[in-house]
């Protein structure tokens, strides 16, 4: 399927592992130049060797912090100064932080919906008015299942997610009438550099753990319905369909990539 995205230009955040860099790939490969922003630069540039590698398009890297609004702005102004306009907004930086509500400190709050929720709001602020030139635009905001149907000791992830989503929602509102379109996808169990750190924690207890047994015991204990742990390959492609011309009627939805877990659609 064509998706229409040759001579696009999309800026990820969080595009140094995982499902940020498997999106600039997948993009990469449609056409379409992309700018990745990430703390690490030896990760970063790492992940930007590879996505070349496997690309037909341009990819910058800008070595930032998205929660400092000046590297926000860094990254917006990087983009459009290469390429001449901005068609793609993927908000994608995050971790997982869950524990119980009791353990939860403000400083842990406040660091979680920074990172997550106010990112993404700075981000789609300073981003927008770039769409409204060219009269488009995609925004997809990268969430949890955890939003929708929050488990014990889930926070405060699942109420940033949550409120990622409600964002989402309200955004695609006020934005209709730009053609500026605005998506989530609900992120389930996603192999990614969080659970390569989990793995390696792991086999410091049990050396002889491989890291397919590893996925097999996560998706076994998450009882997930596919029976395996998503890739984030997997992931990339609905991500690059919400941002694609195939998509052009859909605003305010969210997509579970969780391989059938969450009980809410």
């Amino acid at each position: 399927m064509e998706l229409g995205l040759k001579g696009k230009v999309a800026i990820i955040t969080g595009g140094s592992d995982g499902i940020g860099k498997a999106t600039a790939i997948r993009l990469g490969q449609e056409g379409a130049n992309t700018v990745i922003i990430a703390r690490r630069e030896d990760v970063l540039e790492k992940a930007a060797s590879e996505i070349r590698g496997k690309s037909k398009a341009e990819i910058i890297t800008v070595v930032g912090d998205v929660t400092k609004k000046l590297d926000i702005q860094r990254t917006i102004e990087t983009a459009y100064s290469k390429f001449g306009r901005i068609d793609i907004l993927v908000n994608n930086a995050g971790r997982s932080s869950a524990n119980q509500f009791e353990n939860v400190e403000d400083s842990i709050w406040e660091t979680d919906l920074d990172l997550k929720l106010f990112a993404a709001i700075r981000f789609s602020r300073d981003v927008i008015p770039y769409m409204r030139k060219i009269g488009s635009g995609r925004i997809i905001n990268v969430t949890a299942i955890s939003g929708k149907t929050p488990g014990k000791s889930s926070l405060p992830t699942s109420v940033t997610r949550a409120a990622g989503i409600a964002l989402t929602k309200a955004m695609s509102k006020d934005l209709a009438e730009y053609n500026i379109l605005v998506n989530t996808v609900c992120i389930g169990v996603i192999k990614s550099g969080q659970q390569s750190d989990g793995f390696m924690n792991q086999i410091k207890v049990n050396k002889d753990l491989t890291i397919e047994t590893y996925y097999n015991q996560i998706a076994t204990n998450r009882a997930v319905p596919l029976g395996r742990v998503g890739e984030s390959q997997e992931a990339g492609d609905v991500i690059a369909f919400l941002a694609s011309e195939r998509a052009s009627y859909l605003t305010g939805i969210s997509i579970n990539i969780d391989g059938g877990i969450s009980a809410s659609t």
